[in-house]
């Protein structure tokens, strides 16, 4: 089996492609995630109080209208509560509680894939650099030469896999991060929503 990559296994064809399908499929979850996040900026904190004043000027029913024309998070929590303004105060609370742990694992969808893509990398890199260790010692055995020139040749070919792994790491690390800050702020951004969509509900259940 290691004849199938005898010197270099950085440059062997599935290693390769194991490296770039990781990569790619890396980059479609965070593509994914990022084109939803953006996709819900705009029914974001402008688009709630827009909800609040629709509610207090004209009701409920115009609220749960734009709440239904709305998308994302802020919308699906409003018209939650909006569904169980009948039950009062704690009604709202409860439902949009209810409804908030759905959200929350719809932001975070498809995350724990990323994650997996981050891990598998440089462990496929270390586990390439060992092959490759093992390939370069049977190439020293089989010239029957232990050279600093053939040895350094082979600790530094098989490293090469550590260092591609090490790289797609750290650049699906980078954008894992972006998500996860774009994440963070919409989940602040929903919690100062819903306390002034609930104080507006209070105000009109009085």
């Amino acid at each position: 089996m290691l004849a199938v990559c005898p010197y270099n296994p950085f440059y062997c064809d599935w290693l390769r492609a194991l490296f770039k399908s990781i990569f790619i499929v890396g980059l479609i979850f965070v593509g994914e995630r990022l084109n939803h996040l953006i996709s819900t900026l705009k029914w974001g904190e402008d688009f709630a109080n827009e909800v609040t004043n629709k509610l207090d000027a004209s009701g409920v029913l115009d609220a749960q209208t734009m709440c239904e024309n709305g998308n994302g998070p802020i919308a699906n929590l409003f018209l939650v509560g909006l569904a169980n303004i009948n039950k009062g105060i704690n009604g709202v609370e409860k439902s949009i509680d209810s409804q908030a742990n759905v959200e929350m694992a719809s932001l975070e969808k498809n995350m724990t894939w990323i994650a997996l893509c981050i891990a598998t990398a440089p462990m496929l890199g270390f586990l390439g650099t060992v092959w490759g260790m093992v390939s370069a010692f049977d190439a020293i055995a089989a010239a029957d030469n232990i050279s600093a020139k053939i040895v350094a040749e082979g600790i530094s070919q098989a490293l090469l896999t550590t260092a591609f792994g090490l790289v797609v790491a750290v650049i699906l690390q980078i954008l894992q991060n972006t998500v996860l800050y774009i994440i963070d702020n919409q989940i602040v951004s929903i919690q100062k929503s819903v306390n002034s969509f609930l104080k507006s509900v209070e105000n009109f259940s009085k």
